[in-house]
């Protein structure tokens, strides 16, 4: 049986990795000549083996020096994740709402968000000077708690209660989303995610669009 179109669902995508096939501080780090240490410093902090936040300042402290130009280049470079468009349509065919909450940065999150017409977004802002990255972070660190509030904080605008939102993302810095949403959703995700999503999907988040008529009529 479908749900009614009067339940409006709020669904909130991590980014890299789920929203896009990307790492967005690796198509940087490919600028500054760094991907190699990054993919790997990445890699530990999805599998839960680090801290995010150090994790984050350990992997922007190697873009310092590195024009502001890289953000334009990586955003050209940024492949949406199948599925993605269909999905969006499928939630705004029940009249609700899509938010992406990301570990990356507002640099190259703003430009996607206006392409696929994101509701909310959010992420980390790097600190430029004079044209160029200084190697640090702008402002508090979006980490796994932050992930959930932003959630919260949507959900509440929406007019949504929590038992109609679902969360989707692929690392360890989602499951505090995950673990507050009515519906949990592992995509491609890692062995960490896979354990604890309500239901984990591969290769195409249109498959995600069956799962809205779990949520609660």
């Amino acid at each position: 049986m479908s749900r009614s179109p009067a339940v409006r669902p709020l669904v909130v995508l991590d980014c890299d990795s789920t929203t896009i096939q990307d790492e967005v501080i690796e198509l940087l780090a490919d600028a500054a000549g760094t991907r190699e240490l990054v993919a790997e410093v990445t890699e530990r902090a999805m599998r839960g083996e680090l801290d995010f936040a150090d994790s984050l300042r350990e992997r922007v402290a190697t873009l310092a020096g590195t024009p502001e130009s890289v953000f334009e280049e990586a955003y050209r470079r940024v492949r949406l994740s199948p599925g993605i468009r269909e999905l969006i349509s499928a939630v705004r065919g029940l009249h609700g709402r899509v938010g992406v909450v990301s570990g990356g940065f507002h640099e190259v999150l703003d430009p996607i968000a206006r392409d696929l017409g994101l509701d909310f977004w959010r992420a980390n802002r790097l600190e430029v000077d004079a044209g160029v990255l200084t190697g640090r972070v702008r402002g508090p660190i979006v980490d796994a708690e932050a992930k959930a509030e932003a959630l919260r904080e949507w959900a509440d605008e929406s007019g949504v209660l929590l038992s109609a939102t679902v969360a989707i993302g692929d690392g360890a810095n989602d499951l505090t989303m995950m673990s507050i949403a009515g519906l949990s959703v592992g995509y491609n995700a890692k062995p960490i995610v896979r354990e604890r999503a309500d239901v984990s999907i591969e290769d195409d988040l249109a498959r995600a669009i069956p799962l809205l008529d779990r949520l609660p009529a």
